[in-house]
């Protein structure tokens, strides 16, 4: 593939800063020197056109550099996080003939045995570069989302905002993948993290100035309730995005009041159509539009579906979720305004029916999280022989108020707050997170 959008803006930048770590600074010619020695690593190991390329690492200027490299010689790359458990199994479904490791100072690389034979990994092998998705779920098996590059990459090649940005979602994120390239290619800073922990994420906010923080509505949440906009600096920010799960509307609230000069936008993105673009009503308000260039959305029975020409060839070990004229059903469960904004209510999978209500847990863990005391708040349902289900809550909180007579408050907040059938029978109190490591809550 031609990446001369990307080399020219490399060359064009030269002498300004590109990547920003805790210990070192690199410039766009330092990036460049990198993909040149990326380059030359490519040809002493072998590595041509259409070979599947697993990439185990964080952001950094090596992986960076790699990364353009391998998409410039056609080559199917499988970013694989340092966070991932079972990294063999992804190579496995992948059927990846190289691993680079990138986690120690020196790159190691080994070749597998693997011979690919998938129809689609076949007919994309040196004809076009690739990109392999897999999703984070917590339960199952994670599907494996096969990306024909170009598609995904077009939509750089036009000049967008240069902004400071940090590199919060993981590198084998669709969001990630997008923060990378939208930031690079339009000559922007990124700030690289070691860690996802709260205090490092300001710390560098602070320290480089950032201005777009691309995050979670969870990691918002710990933000607020940890007070971490007093601890640090964070008046450099001018665009806070968020996406990957549902956003409490009064996490939302009370963030667009701590920060009432900051744009507040919501996201949206699926491993199997990439991120598309949208319009927040506001930045307190969890109504959007979503489409742009080369997106089209429909909806049936409150469901929204998806067609786009940025969307994945399909998995490589599950069926084809794309009906006969390209539709994907999202099982987003959606209310629709006339003046076409649309706010999204959460997965249909998770939706509870208790005696015929529907129940969407994300409203009542934005009500729970306003009661005193909670630090985190899951809400799921568990199977009931009279009601179908009954709404159970599972609370993170500190030590002092895990007893029953927090349980009690917990029960009278939500009588005074919350409709009869939508008020958790159960109340299991933590003190533990009650979210993944990709900072998204566990459902």
């Amino acid at each position: 593939m031609d990446v001369s959008f990307l080399l020219n803006v490399l060359l064009a930048n030269k002498d300004a800063d590109a990547v920003m770590t805790e210990e070192k600074i690199y410039s766009y010619s330092d990036i460049y020197s990198e993909y040149v020695n990326a380059k030359q690593l490519l040809e002493q190991n072998n590595i041509i056109a259409g070979s599947i390329v697993s990439i185990i690492s964080d952001f950094s200027a090596k992986a960076i550099a790699l990364l353009i490299s391998l998409i410039e010689q056609d080559c199917i790359l499988v970013p694989i996080s340092p966070v991932v458990k079972e990294k063999d199994k992804y190579v496995s479904i992948s059927q990846t003939e190289f691993v680079f490791d990138l986690c120690d100072e020196y790159p190691n690389i080994c070749k597998t045995d693997i011979v690919p034979s998938h129809e689609m990994l076949i007919n994309l092998k040196g004809k076009a570069p690739g990109l392999i998705l897999f999703s984070s779920g917590t339960t199952g098996e994670p599907k494996a989302a096969l990306h024909n590059l170009c598609f995904l990459l077009g939509k750089f090649n036009k000049p967008g905002k240069s902004l400071r940005t940090i590199t919060f979602l993981l590198f084998d994120h669709i969001g990630g993948f997008n923060t990378l390239f939208h930031t690079l290619s339009n000559g922007g800073q990124l700030v690289l993290i070691n860690s996802r922990d709260v205090d490092v994420v300001c710390k560098m906010i602070e320290r480089y100035r950032v201005e777009l923080l691309p995050t979670s509505p969870t990691f918002l949440n710990i933000l607020l309730l940890n007070k971490m906009y007093e601890k640090y600096d964070l008046s450099s920010l001018k665009i806070i995005t968020y996406g990957t799960e549902p956003m409490p509307q009064s996490t939302l609230g009370y963030l667009h009041r701590i920060f009432p000069n900051t744009l507040l936008k919501q996201t949206y993105g699926l491993s199997e159509v990439g991120i598309v673009s949208t319009k927040s009503e506001n930045s307190d308000s969890l109504w959007i539009k979503i489409g742009g260039e080369g997106v089209e959305t429909k909806i049936i029975d409150d469901i929204l579906y998806i067609r786009t020409k940025s969307a994945m060839l399909g998995y490589l070990n599950a069926p084809n979720p794309f009906d006969d004229d390209g539709w994907l059903n999202t099982n987003d469960k959606v209310e629709l305004r006339e003046d076409g904004y649309m706010k999204i209510l959460g997965r249909i999978t998770d939706i509870i029916n208790v005696g015929g209500e529907k129940v969407y847990p994300t409203e009542v863990e934005g009500m729970l999280l306003k009661c005193n005391g909670v630090r985190d708040v899951h809400v799921f349902g568990e199977k009931n022989p009279l009601t179908g289900n009954i709404v159970v809550a599972e609370i993170s909180v500190s030590a002092e108020n895990n007893n029953k007579d927090f349980v009690k408050e917990l029960r009278n907040f939500c009588v005074g707050n919350l409709e009869r059938f939508k008020i958790p029978t159960k109340f299991i109190l933590v003190e533990h997170e009650l979210y993944s490591e990709r900072f998204k809550r566990k459902r």
